[in-house]
């Protein structure tokens, strides 16, 4: 058997040492030595492959080490305990600047609810949990993350029909597992986030779900109800569609207090604090809409992923839609500007947006 021939083996070796320290006692001692040292280089060379996490034993028979792949995170944790790009310094600096505006603004912690988790986007396969935010990219981001999870099903992220990106059923919400398995996900998973400046995220909202003709389901849900009360002597055309809502009433709707009271605010105009939660939520990379395609790259880098699918590249310039959101703000008065401003105040805290130039907030 070759437990016996082993061990048959091993004893042969003894009396070979034992002769050769009896002719030989200076060869014999430097022969035991050596055999000594190399023992514990061995023992090193192990305990080494076990810190370093490169290498798992497998239970399905095989005994020998298999190279396994490092996670995203553990990738971002050894990235950032190395020389850093300008890329991954930047990032870094958000997410530090992140945990300080949280401590400093938020006094209570509470714990999180399954709906808190609707807008995590899981992918199993990467480990990746991604929040999305409506008008920052998220349906290019969407298309990316159903290439990951679909196994081979979606080879092309722009050849995914809009309306097909946002199907409930092609893509996992965090909500949907179990406390055991939200938890596992939250501190094992790489957690990212896309935020735009504030302003010019809610003018592209406004432009999307209120000037576009095709959008009959926003003007009947929201046009109506702003139309009826915030128009002087609204006309009754104007009262049933609800498809000539202006951006100054827009804005009345938002910062009207019933308008909360009544229900939530809708994700395309909600604030990203709340749709996300970044002060309950340790997010280890917070990508910005000013910097779409190359902290995307980083990402699917991160997870290994940079192979297998590219975010699309987009030709929209933020500085064309800054000065678009100036224009929208013309029309606002400073008192309501002022308001408006307060209630996304801490979205330009968080993530680091300045006051914008054209606001006339004194």
């Amino acid at each position: 058997m070759p437990f016996s021939t082993s061990v048959a083996g091993r004893e042969s070796g003894i009396v070979r040492c034992r002769r050769i320290r009896m002719k030989k006692p200076k060869v014999g001692r430097m022969f035991l030595a050596t055999c000594v040292g190399s023992f514990f280089i061995l023992i090193l060379y192990i305990q080494n492959i076990s810190r370093s996490g490169d290498f798992e034993q497998l239970s399905s028979g095989n005994s020998f080490p298999v190279k396994s792949r490092r996670s995203p995170l553990q990738t971002l944790q050894e990235n950032y305990q190395l020389e850093q790009s300008a890329v991954q310094a930047t990032l870094q600096g958000r997410r530090e600047l992140l945990e300080e505006t949280c401590l400093k603004h938020t006094r209570k912690r509470r714990v999180l609810s399954p709906e808190d988790l609707r807008h995590l986007i899981v992918d199993d396969k990467h480990k990746l949990l991604y929040c999305y935010v409506p008008k920052v990219a998220c349906t290019n981001w969407k298309r990316v993350m159903m290439v990951l999870t679909g196994e081979g099903r979606y080879r092309e992220p722009l050849a995914i029909p809009a309306n097909e990106a946002h199907v409930a059923g092609n893509l996992h919400s965090l909500s949907e597992y179990s406390k055991a398995e939200i938890n596992k996900r939250l501190r094992t998973y790489l957690k990212f986030i896309f935020v735009r400046e504030p302003f010019e995220r809610l003018v592209s909202a406004y432009r999307n779900k209120f000037t576009r003709s095709y959008n009959t389901a926003f003007h009947k849900r929201y046009g109506t109800k702003i139309i009826r009360r915030h128009r002087e002597d609204p006309k009754p055309e104007a009262m049933e569609k609800g498809n000539d809502v202006s951006f100054e009433e827009f804005v009345y709707y938002l910062v009207d207090p019933q308008t909360q009271r009544e229900e939530p605010f809708n994700e395309h105009w909600e604030r990203v604090h709340s749709l996300c939660h970044p002060c309950l939520i340790h997010y280890d990379v917070v990508g910005k809409y000013e910097t779409l395609e190359q902290d995307s790259r980083y990402i699917l880098k991160l997870a290994d992923a940079d192979g297998e699918v590219k975010f699309p590249a987009t030709s929209k310039s933020t500085r064309t839609t800054g000065d678009m959101a100036a224009k929208f703000f013309d029309n606002i008065s400073p008192f309501y500007q002022k308001k408006l401003f307060n209630l996304y105040r801490m979205d330009f805290l968080l993530f680091n947006y300045s006051v914008p130039a054209y606001l006339k907030l004194r």
